[in-house]
């Protein structure tokens, strides 16, 4: 189920969505979602945010995700194809440089581009990651939920998924993100269509596999900023601290009330930390 705002670009090893909305003319932003999430997983309100503070706002849907399509026979790769595929969509747009901002797997491949590709990246915002699947890992049953296959019925998958979103998400805001939790369960479901049945097995041995980034972050001189909540379940707090500890003169903003989500409430807050982190970095002239 395509949007008007979606359009696609022929990379290397796939045919890949993204939006790109906000300022045409302002700094470009990169956002990437993570495990098993869809660009629509960015709330609007974020993108809308940010982009009346100037920024040209892009968001891809990550290989193995949303309506981004492979280019031949789906296979297993490594949390480094995630990133090489968001780099190339920045070629794709002829941009040199870009501020860059993941949540969760996200979180890990945006670390990586910084790590990797220094020079085009602006500034560095990691949420709700970790250096290391190691470090704030989850429990038994969360990785359980997580991996459980959907059922078949539509209205049973949308249940299933908003019971894991309750399972991982702030607790805070539980019953003011109910019908949040639901109405984007049933809008990703719909938008998806099953279009990627062994996706989140792939992404989720991608994020697993990938090596310690610690060293990495450690060398790294470019503005950044941690976001992390204290009832995340999937990736614990520690995960957003080992981040924060390892990038010298990173900004920590820890959120208590938020868990694996981004509840409406935290939106302006969040935003906010993006924009005043990117505006650390001198503006293109």
């Amino acid at each position: 189920m395509s949007d008007e705002r979606d359009r696609f670009a022929d990379l290397s090893k796939v045919r890949m969505c993204y939006r790109d909305e906000g300022d045409p003319a302002g700094e470009p932003l990169l956002l990437i979602m993570g495990l098993n999430s869809q660009l629509i997983h960015w709330p609007q309100e974020i993108v809308d945010n940010l982009g009346a503070r100037g920024y040209r706002v892009i968001r891809p849907d990550n290989r193995d995700s949303g309506l981004t399509e492979w280019k031949g026979a789906p296979s297993s790769y490594f949390l480094q194809a995630i990133a090489n595929d968001a780099v190339e969509l920045l070629d794709h747009l002829e941009i040199e440089q870009a501020h860059v901002v993941g949540a969760s797997m996200g979180g890990m491949v945006a670390q990586l581009i910084a790590i990797q590709k220094a020079p085009r990246v602006r500034s560095l915002c990691s949420i709700m990651s970790t250096p290391h699947s190691s470090i704030g890992a989850p429990d038994g049953d969360v990785i359980e939920e997580m991996t459980k296959p959907l059922p078949s019925d539509r209205d049973e998958a949308i249940e299933q998924i908003v019971a894991l979103y309750a399972l991982i998400g702030s607790k805070t805001y539980a019953e003011s993100e109910r019908q949040r939790r639901y109405d984007i369960a049933a809008l990703a479901y719909d938008r998806a269509r099953g279009r990627h049945p062994q996706g989140p097995i792939r992404q989720m041995s991608a994020a697993l596999m990938a090596p310690d980034r610690t060293k990495d972050l450690q060398k790294l001189e470019v503005p950044a900023l941690v976001i992390h909540g204290a009832e995340d379940s999937l990736i614990k707090i520690a995960g957003g601290e080992a981040t924060h500890a390892a990038i010298s003169g990173s900004t920590y903003l820890p959120l208590a009330p938020m868990g694996h989500d981004l509840p409406a409430p935290l939106l302006d807050e969040i935003a906010t930390a993006i924009a005043a982190n990117a505006a650390r970095r001198p503006a293109i002239v």
